[in-house]
């Protein structure tokens, strides 16, 4: 194991994370909001950090094998959001107990967007913008980011990128060069971005809320600058360019990719985990929509149609915004969002969940299996649209199934015995595990009434979720620090 290479690589990653530093403190001065000093100050520290760990070890290059490109990943983001708390920890207000400040930066940049704090509106602009960035930055993955540059450094990035890209196909790159993976990859992230802002300008939101909520949006992350989230704008406008942009987020960046390349929207009608993606926010809509008409929740049709459109499509691409208390609808729809948000969105997008391809994977599996049971001598091959997929990929899927399942357990075991009722136990897992942001119970606005156990817990939970489980969890095997 290159441990010396690795720190070089940390040091370099942590002075360009105090780099990020500086807008929040720019905004603070636009503001004058007094909460600039604790982002200089982070800045400060981060960069001395970062510069002590690289200097000495800066001759130590090589190529990175895949075990290194694991504890990379892993120590990236442990790392990265273990700094990234140090301004929310040198905060006079609010004023956050490490436990709070890590829920926090963790839940930021790993884009779960649950939440410590309350009285959002009153903070300096200052936090809320670092904690809209957080979430910015950690929606594609700061690795990919990392993986633009770092070549430029003498750091091969093929490793860290097949140990961080989500979905089941790990090795299929877009462009010959992993840099330029990573690259498009960002220009077309930052492209949808822009867009997103303008458009909320556009309805209604001032130039504050429209960028940083394009950031959340983008990144799928649910946090806002504003207690009553999307709610607060009251714009059935707003909403629409909520989903609209939430549908995009949610969808194979590879495949926005592939269809501005080709020109044609072609590619996204013949890709079968986009019609399943699409097809999913449709029932959801449609059964929320009967339910809230047929309970009397809402009178108006167009009302009901507008929460219950938001609603579906926030809570199941895991983004979490709210435009009301889905908690309060009939028990029926926010459990359906809560597993709904257990598929999440499709596999190379910012979204969180086990992913559309896996579940549907999953289906098609089973499929297969009740057709062998009729036809015990047959031999059926599952396809994903046309092509044909190797049972390797499948078993892969099923073991993936069985890992995310068993860390869904014992984090829910670890929070009943730290004293948390069942519902909120059960939901609070699956929002930081599915890095959706709200659940029901206790935590259905905010997480602050939570013991400090039980946020390190879920801390892990947003770290398993994000970084897809085996990436993680192929740490704690004996193999993995054999020589």
């Amino acid at each position: 194991m290159q441990y010396k290479n690795i720190i070089r690589i940390l040091g370099l990653l942590v002075a360009l994370l105090s780099v990020t530093m500086l807008p929040p403190a720019f905004v603070s001065l636009i503001y004058r909001d007094g909460g600039g000093v604790s982002f200089l100050m982070g800045f400060i520290l981060c960069l001395i950090t970062g510069i002590l760990s690289w200097y000495p070890n800066r001759a130590e290059k090589g190529d990175l094998r895949a075990r290194e490109g694991f504890l990379i990943v892993v120590l990236f983001w442990t790392v990265l959001a273990s700094f990234s708390a140090i301004p929310l920890l040198l905060l006079e207000e609010p004023n956050l107990s490490m436990a709070d400040a890590f829920f926090e930066s963790f839940s930021g940049l790993t884009t779960t967007g649950a939440t410590i704090l309350t009285h959002i509106d009153e903070l300096p602009h200052a936090v809320l913008y670092y904690r809209q960035q957080l979430q910015w930055l950690g929606g594609m993955g700061i690795i990919v980011l990392a993986v633009a540059v770092l070549p430029m450094l003498g750091i091969g990035g093929m490793q860290l990128y097949r140990a961080e890209t989500p979905g089941p196909v790990k090795d299929s790159k877009m462009t010959p060069r992993i840099a330029d993976t990573a690259k498009h990859l960002w220009y077309i992230y930052l492209s949808l971005t822009i867009a997103c802002a303008l458009a909320y300008w556009v309805v209604g939101m001032s130039v504050f809320d429209a960028i940083c909520h394009a950031f959340s949006t983008i990144a799928i992350g649910g946090f806002s600058t504003h207690d009553a989230s999307m709610g607060y704008f009251n714009s059935p406008q707003i909403n629409l360019v909520c989903v609209f942009f939430l549908v995009i987020a949610g969808v194979n960046f590879a495949l926005h990719y592939a269809v501005v390349q080709s020109r044609s929207l072609k590619n996204y009608l013949f890709d079968p985990e986009f019609k399943v993606f699409i097809a999913i926010q449709v029932i959801l809509t449609a059964i929320c929509f009967t339910v809230l008409m047929m309970s009397g929740t809402y009178i108006d049709a167009d009302v009901a149609l507008d929460q219950a459109l938001f609603q579906s499509v926030s809570i199941s691409t895991t983004a979490g915004f709210a435009t009301t208390s889905f908690a309060d609808w009939p028990t029926l729809l926010p459990l359906l969002l809560i597993f709904a948000s257990f598929i999440g969105g499709c596999a190379g997008s910012t979204g969180g969940g086990m992913k559309v391809v896996r579940v549907l994977l999953l289906y098609l599996q089973g499929i297969r299996e009740l057709n062998k049971l009729v036809h015990p001598k047959a031999v059926f091959t599952i396809k994903l649209g046309k092509k044909p997929l190797p049972d390797r990929v499948v078993e892969a899927v099923w073991g993936f199934f069985s890992a995310y399942a068993a860390v869904f357990v014992i984090c829910m075991l670890l929070l009943l015995a730290a004293g948390v009722d069942d519902l909120t136990a059960f939901t609070a897992v699956a929002a930081c595990l599915n890095n959706l942001g709200p659940g029901l119970g206790e935590v259905a606005s905010n997480f602050a009434g939570l013991n400090d156990f039980s946020k390190w817990v879920l801390i892990l939970a947003m770290l398993f979720g994000r970084l897809e489980i085996f990436t993680l969890l192929v740490l704690f095997t004996p193999a993995f620090w054999r020589s």
